[in-house]
């Protein structure tokens, strides 16, 4: 397996692009731009193509300088995704038989048409813990179904100022703070590889299952499924593998355990955020975390 991810990295790296626009390098490589700006470094995919993986038959129309792709379910529902030319999510919206519409993530610029992303960083004091540490990120592998679901629909452990755009909560790690999260810590990688070990994949269904729990309370949640590397090797390479990393678990979540894809939402974070501080090879550096982000996109609860 690790031969097979040392390939499929190095497959990656050899189809990159770099250039420079202005101060801002911008590296293309398949299915993701790499951004760097101001010494902070991001990563975007082709929000379509996780629906694309899945099998999902999606249809494209351009409609001034944004993309609408629809796709069909067997249920007769669609899903909305809107992307700007660069494949920047813009909207996600859930049609009914009935052609009702709900919005599930609307992520439009209020404030600022900048392009630049470090423009959507978000500062805010961090909010004091009043719950023991292991009950604020929980370890999935050591912790029970009911404390993994409890931990799913927790309200923020802070007040949320105002309601933020996707790009403002992925970008923030102050925003992301102020949700309870779950450390997927039973499922990790081989070095170089975003590939889930087949016999891991049955260790996703209690994160599943609560998944499902939470949405059939309210069927409009949003989870951020977040990727994570050690600190071995180049940061270019690690922020790829993470958010690889991050999509090849949402996939599982759906096709394997029937988490609808629309409320998932994934982001690479290399080896930015080490579970085990060390610049050595780290398993447990090797993981996704996944959080509920709907209080953060709502302006709602703390």
């Amino acid at each position: 397996m690790a031969t097979q991810g040392a390939d499929q990295l190095e497959d990656v790296r050899g189809r990159r692009e770099e250039r420079r626009e202005g101060d801002v390098t911008i590296i293309r490589e398949p299915g993701r731009t790499i951004i760097r700006d101001d010494d902070r470094t991001i990563i975007r995919r082709d929000e379509t193509q996780r629906f694309r993986d899945l099998g999902l038959e999606g249809r494209t129309e351009r409609r001034g300088g944004e993309n609408r792709t629809v796709f069909e379910r067997a249920d007769g529902s669609r899903i909305v995704t809107v992307t700007d030319a660069d494949g920047r999510l813009i909207r996600r919206t859930r049609l009914d038989r009935d052609g009702r519409e709900v919005i599930i993530i609307d992520n439009t610029r209020r404030d600022r048409p900048s392009d630049r992303f470090s423009d959507e960083i978000v500062v805010l004091e961090r909010p004091a813990l009043r719950i023991p540490r292991d009950r604020y990120i929980v370890d999935a592998e050591q912790a029970d179904q009911q404390l993994i679901y409890e931990t799913m629909v927790a309200p923020p452990v802070a007040p949320i100022p105002r309601r933020y755009t996707l790009d403002e909560v992925r970008y923030s790690p102050d925003l992301r703070a102020r949700m309870r999260s779950v450390d997927v810590d039973s499922v990790t990688f081989e070095s170089a590889s975003w590939i889930v070990p087949a016999g891991q994949v049955q260790r996703l269904s209690v994160i599943a299952e609560s998944i499902r729990r939470a949405l059939q309370r309210s069927p409009n949640e949003v989870f951020l499924v977040e990727g994570h590397t050690d600190a071995v090797g180049p940061d270019i390479d690690n922020l790829s593998l993470s958010d690889r990393r991050a999509q090849s678990v949402a996939e599982i979540l759906t096709k394997d355990f029937g988490v609808p894809p629309e409320n998932l939402t994934t982001q690479g974070y290399g080896e930015q955020y080490l579970k085990v501080p060390t610049q050595e090879a780290e398993r447990q550096n090797r993981r996704v975390t996944l959080r509920r982000i709907t209080p953060l996109l709502a302006g709602q609860g703390g």
